[in-house]
């Protein structure tokens, strides 16, 4: 090769590697890239971590686009830097505020936070994780109809969309399956149309993602960063995604450990 490739353009060739062949060898990616088998497993390790592919001995093979686990299994994954997030969300509040709340396991750790916060707030949400984390506090919910789906404990349709059509939100707050620079996704279609009805109907709209989504790209495109107001994560994005979040002038929220431990 003329150049040498940087981290996150090497990782970006191997998954394009992967969409025309099933399965990559370690030793055949270290001679292509020049360089050592060590710095290709480290690229795999970090590739499978944001749910791209699945390692196997000695190289990778494709994770298929529209799989991910259950919420309730999501919630042990990345329990500590979900738990920044919340608590670095939570912040951004100010008190009598109409809250959107999607559903997923990063959302429901903001829920959590806000249990205790004495602010007086509005939360319609569509996750009876949100829901019912905040029944001991002094918070109203207001819990959206529609079919329930038992993975995401969540509800979902077009019931779910024109419910959330009659309100208005200071802010919402929306997961995602991955996060970059030419937008988020996820992939479940059916939260897809609840995360953009709930950015339309709010002043501001927030990304809660941990740095495992970073340049993921999945099933379904929710939007283009330019329809945020700001990512709140528990790591500096790098790259390609740092550019265009500047670009396109969000605010970007780096939760603190710190605070999250004193929280």
């Amino acid at each position: 090769m003329s150049h040498k490739l940087r981290k996150d353009e090497r990782q970006t060739r191997i998954l394009e590697e992967l969409r025309g062949t099933p399965h990559v060898r370690i030793s055949t990616l270290a001679d292509k890239f020049d360089v050592t088998t060590e710095t290709i497993r480290r690229d795999l390790d970090a590739l499978s971590a944001k749910g791209l592919v699945d390692r196997a001995y000695g190289g990778a093979s494709a994770r298929p686009m529209g799989v991910q686990p259950s919420a309730y299994e999501r919630r042990a994954e990345h329990v500590e830097e979900r738990s920044r997030i919340g608590a670095a969300a939570a912040a951004l509040l100010e008190p009598g505020e109409v809250l959107m709340i999607d559903a997923g396991s990063t959302t429901a750790e903001l829920a959590q936070r806000l249990i205790h916060a004495g602010l007086s707030l509005t939360i319609v949400t569509n996750c009876y994780q949100v829901a019912t984390a905040l029944v001991a506090g002094d918070t109203r919910v207001v819990v959206c109809p529609g079919e329930f789906d038992g993975r995401e404990a969540a509800v979902f349709g077009t019931d779910t969309v024109d419910f959330l059509r009659r309100f208005h939100a200071n802010k919402t707050f929306i997961g995602a399956s991955g996060v970059a620079a030419d937008g988020f996704s996820d992939v479940n279609r059916s939260a897809v149309s609840i995360k953009r009805t709930m950015i339309e109907r709010a002043d501001e709209a927030w990304l809660l993602a941990d740095h495992s989504k970073f340049d993921a790209r999945l099933l379904e495109v929710v939007a283009p960063l330019g329809a945020l107001t700001g990512i709140v994560c528990d790591r500096e994005p790098t790259g390609a995604l740092r550019s265009a979040i500047d670009r396109n002038g969000l605010r970007l929220v780096v939760a603190d450990k710190e605070a999250s431990d004193d929280a």
